[in-house]
């Protein structure tokens, strides 16, 4: 089966005529560039980048635990932040207004996007992939296991959510 809904075989994948995973590698490489765009922007711009949009989206508290987190590991948190979702946006301009190590930094983010990108795009590919296989034996099945996936995330959402205004009535 080479096509299946207009998806081609994850093993014979490709998009704009190339194969697949030169286009994650160029994933890879567009995001690279990236971390060390956001780390040249929070190295040249300092502690006045807090104050900017981007700083002002945080909350200062979010921004400390950042801070924390690069000073205590470094390098190994410039590749940790790949794979924690609030980390990856915001760890790479903190490490440039903290002037991390730059080399290991720039080693970390080649590490981190060698592998984060390939695992992310493959996986989430093969998902997609075998829901739609799914979906061409057996649709009414395809259809329950997208509304369970709908409904465990918006419990984990709903419940996050509870749990921070509980804090926050709390505190």
């Amino acid at each position: 089966m080479r096509y299946l809904a207009g998806i081609p075989d994850p093993t014979r994948a490709s998009f704009f005529g190339l194969p697949y995973w030169v286009i994650v590698l160029v994933g890879a490489i567009a995001l690279f560039g990236a971390f060390q765009a956001y780390y040249w922007i929070g190295h040249k711009l300092g502690e006045k980048l807090y104050d900017s949009r981007i700083g002002r989206r945080l909350p200062r508290a979010q921004i400390a635990r950042v801070e924390r987190v690069v000073e205590k590991w470094g390098a190994l948190a410039v590749y940790g932040c790949f794979w924690v979702p609030v980390l990856r946006h915001t760890l790479p301009w903190v490490a440039g207004v903290l002037r991390i190590s730059y080399p290991w930094y720039v080693v970390a983010s080649a590490l981190g996007c060698l592998t984060w990108v390939p695992v992310t795009s493959f996986a989430l590919y093969g998902v997609i992939w075998g829901w739609f296989q799914l979906a061409t034996h057996s649709p009414i099945t395809a259809v329950v296991v997208a509304v369970v996936a709908v409904a465990v995330i918006v419990f984990l959402v709903v419940r996050r959510r509870r749990r921070k205004a509980d804090k926050a009535l709390a505190a």
